[in-house]
């Protein structure tokens, strides 16, 4: 790292960005100049993925290190065990002060608080180590502040996403086509980069670290303009389903479960007025055309912060992580939002720009081989000649980004995702099983992707015949073999990364020995 004489760390985080939406990748609508010239100059990863869903597990995930199955934050509202480290708390070690924008979504350990604490109260609590400089939870009070003190009238958060009033729709176009009260420059996305540029414009000549999380395009489905009007909604690509959502739901009782979910108005976006899985073709095309004009201006405020860094001259020392929690549906399959088994809910993008010389070969590069959110800690923190704490289950990147040849090296992706319902035990009772069954966890290699359920049967997919997910073979006798071979691999997969803090640790005569922490 000596060609380096400040370091910084960069860590952007959307929420709910599917890894096709990248004009880099080849997507043929979806428009984002800056984040393509961030790939230029670093390395996108195209086979990344998010280890659970929804948000707060998964970005317990990715700034923890530990796959679900470990830190068992499995749900928006599970507590985290205080036991365990994160980037926030190791960065410290190194002299950081790291400083959240955004969110973490992160439930302390209530055993660490009395029972009647603010704090076990609400799920977007701020991930321990953080300290914070724009927090933006559901409320978004900081932000609805400011919209008021520019003089817009409306009573409170649930009323400031409604849809302009007064505004008249043009033939063709869908109901979230309407713009947002607030506009583009007043928006919550532009308000927080505005945060961050205001707090890095009086440090440029000293290390730091940033946690920036936009909120967009998680719905609601809406967006100021010019962004809602981006995109025809008649030139995008449909989604990919089946005939109808009773079909569909054929596939698996969980699945039909699911889909019953959203016929609940308001499930998915707050303001939507429709029943979800009996809207046409052109509202889920305007829902789809929405959704990617939020993209677009996400882009557009993460291309002022990399402005900012270019004309300090910062961008040298910074280390720039673009990515984001979990995907979306989008229609695909008839669901929506992120919940399930689906590549689309967990197929993330990972773009990574490190400044160092020794990367300068890889620049422009775009990498094929599976990579997870539990592999981000461990990169940062080698990126800074930090140790790797034990309880890491990934794997630093540093290799791939100095163009080092890298084997062996993980064959599938590997996620989770909890289901139970603590509070109503609508899966438990729908589906005649206990809370601690609701667990799935699926294996995604390159041609097969299996999905195990605890207490439901399994899916198995052949990707290269079926991308979409739309025919399960488990229960084909001619895929019996490939079947047993994906149980043993999940099997193995779970033996090897149970949690291993203490397990790589053995008391001798002269000590405690201990198993280094696996780097690479």
């Amino acid at each position: 790292m000596s060609d380096l004489p400040i370091r910084k760390v960069l860590f952007i985080s959307a929420d709910q960005w599917r890894a096709e939406c990248l004009s880099a990748v080849g997507h043929p609508v979806v428009k984002t100049p800056h984040l393509d010239a961030l790939a230029s100059e670093g390395v996108l990863f195209r086979r990344h993925y998010a280890q659970a869903s929804p948000c707060g597990p998964s970005r317990t995930s990715m700034l923890t290190g530990m796959y679900l199955m470990n830190h068992r934050s499995g749900r928006n509202g599970t507590p985290l065990d205080s036991r365990h480290t994160n980037i926030a708390l190791e960065v410290r070690k190194a002299g950081y002060d790291p400083t959240l924008f955004g969110y973490t979504d992160t439930t302390p350990d209530p055993r660490r608080y009395a029972p009647d604490d603010p704090v076990l109260k609400t799920y977007e609590g701020v991930l321990p180590g953080m300290t914070v400089g724009l927090q933006l939870p559901d409320h978004m009070a900081p932000w609805i502040a400011d919209l008021k003190a520019k003089g817009y009238e409306f009573r409170d958060r649930w009323d400031v996403y409604k849809p302009r009033a007064g505004f008249v729709r043009p033939p063709g176009r869908g109901h979230s086509f309407a713009p947002t009260l607030f506009s583009a420059e007043d928006s919550e996305t532009t308000f927080m980069a505005n945060a961050v540029l205001r707090w890095l414009s009086v440090r440029s000549d000293q290390p730091w670290f940033v946690h920036a999380v936009f909120l967009r395009p998680h719905p609601p489905v809406i967006a100021p303009e010019p962004y809602n009007a981006l995109y025809d909604p008649a030139q995008l690509a449909m989604a990919v389903r089946a005939s109808d959502a009773e079909e569909e739901g054929k596939q698996h009782p969980f699945l039909k479960l699911a889909l019953a979910s959203l016929r609940e108005k308001g499930a998915f976006d707050e303001h939507y007025p429709d029943d979800l899985l009996e809207i046409g073709e052109p509202e889920v095309r305007q829902l789809r055309a929405t959704y990617y004009g939020m993209m677009t201006q996400v882009d557009d405020q993460i291309g002022r912060i990399m402005a900012h860094l270019k004309a300090t001259g910062e961008d040298r020392h910074t280390l720039v992580i673009f990515t984001c929690d979990h995907a979306e549906m989008l229609g695909d399959h008839w669901m929506w939002g992120k919940s399930g088994y689906f590549d689309q809910a967990y197929h993330i993008p990972l773009i990574i720009r490190d400044p160092r010389r020794v990367a300068d070969g890889t620049r422009g590069q775009q990498i094929d081989r599976f990579t997870e959110a539990v592999d981000l800690m461990p990169t940062i923190l080698e990126w800074l000649g930090r140790d790797i704490p034990h309880q890491c289950d990934g794997r630093s990147l540093i290799p791939m980004l100095e163009g080092e040849p890298v084997a062996p090296w993980r064959e599938e992706a590997h996620y989770e995702f909890d289901f139970q319902d603590i509070v109503h035990q609508i899966p438990e009772s729908t589906l005649g099983i206990s809370s601690d069954q609701c667990k799935l966890a699926v294996l995604r290699g390159r041609r097969f992707k299996y999905v195990h359920f605890a207490a439901l049967p399994p899916l198995l997919f052949d990707l290269e015949k079926d991308p979409f997910e739309q025919k399960n073979l488990a229960g084909d006798p001619a895929y019996a073999g490939e079947m047993l071979a994906c149980a043993q691999k999940m099997l193995s997969w779970r033996m090897e990364h149970a949690e291993h803090v203490l397990s790589r640790q053995f008391v001798t005569e002269r000590g405690m020995a201990e198993t280094p922490p696996r780097r690479r």
